[in-house]
């Protein structure tokens, strides 16, 4: 969510009376990510209160990957979890185009995120993670993991480079386990289906109940999304839900919390009992990965704050090393 592509309240405008929102009210940009550029958009209607939706430009997905991402969307928000619902244009269409690039407007969620979750927090995170599995398994459209496996393989060599010799040392020794764990029969028995890929703590908002309780009012950010297999989206939660940010080293109760949780909605297979600790390394591996690619070779943005990738290096040193059970 930096900005690479500035957009001002003018330039959308025609895009906002075309999907009927009224006039642009103003625009303000969303700092934090680093694959699109995001605003807020806010809108009215004559006589009526101003609306607040989220306006993104896409500025490595193109036209015909981005139906999958809006259509899952639709296709959860439909189902009823909580999820932001994309607008379509008047033919039905959900991917417009704005500055030269494609671009959707989305429903604004409420709450905000809690980045320091405590076990309550993470409970309601695996319930929802099951549910949107079970829910997105009947989504008729499948696309890969664009940054699955195929995509380490290829970015790692470009790595090396920038690496001490132990890092790349422990870079290629993972990306080769990854590549023996995919080969396998096992892997091949993994349950998969579309998966968000990136439900990290600040892609998922919170509000509180009557009783100040927190309670899970939505999750966002599905442009990595893809189909992939369940158990690798859920280490992906636990290696950020779960972690004392610091070291990276498990919080027990909210590990516990999220994966009793998960497992009430959607129990664990065979197989997935069987590459748990593989999947927790090929999910630090990734973000590593992806982290060292944004610091190393990063792109143009007016807002950029690449992540560092420091963290996920010792996540992934201490899922090596440890023996992980359910």
């Amino acid at each position: 969510m930096a900005v690479y592509t500035e957009v001002a309240p003018e330039l959308a405008q025609g895009l906002c009376a075309a999907l009927g929102l009224g006039d642009c009210v103003r625009l303000d940009p969303i700092v934090g990510g680093i694959e699109n550029t995001n605003y807020f958009l806010h809108t009215q209607r004559t006589d009526e209160p101003v609306q607040k939706r989220v306006l993104t430009l896409f500025e490595r997905l193109n036209e015909t990957q981005l139906p999958y991402y809006l259509e899952l969307m639709r296709h959860l928000a439909l189902q009823g979890l909580n999820v932001p619902e994309p607008i379509a244009a008047g033919n039905g269409g959900l991917v417009h185009r704005l500055a030269g690039k494609p671009a959707s407007v989305v429903s604004c969620l409420a709450g905000k995120s809690e980045l320091s979750p405590s076990a309550a927090h993470c409970a309601q995170m695996g319930a929802t993670l099951a549910r949107m599995h079970l829910a997105a398994a009947s989504f008729s459209r499948s696309q890969p993991n664009l940054r699955g496996l195929a995509w380490w393989a290829d970015t790692a060599p470009k790595l090396l480079p920038h690496l001490s010799e132990d890092q790349a040392r422990m870079l290629q020794h993972e990306l080769a386990l990854q590549q023996h764990v995919h080969s396998s029969c096992t892997y091949a028995a993994l349950p998969r289906g579309p998966v968000h890929a990136d439900a990290f703590r600040d892609n998922v908002m919170f509000t509180q109940d009557a009783h100040g309780q927190p309670q899970l009012s939505g999750v966002f950010d599905f442009y990595f999304a893809g189909n992939d297999t369940w158990l690798f989206d859920l280490a992906v939660c636990l290696n950020d839900w779960a972690i004392e940010h610091a070291s990276g080293a498990w919080r027990e109760d909210c590990r516990r919390a999220l994966l009793d949780a998960y497992q009430a909605v959607r129990p664990l297979q065979a197989a997935e009992r069987a590459l748990f600790g593989s999947m927790l390394r090929a999910a630090a591996l990734r973000f590593w990965i992806s982290r060292l690619w944004d610091w190393h070779l990063p792109r143009e943005a007016s807002l950029l704050k690449p992540h560092d990738p420091t963290h996920f290096e010792r996540v992934l040193r201490l899922r090596s090393t440890q023996f992980v059970t359910l």
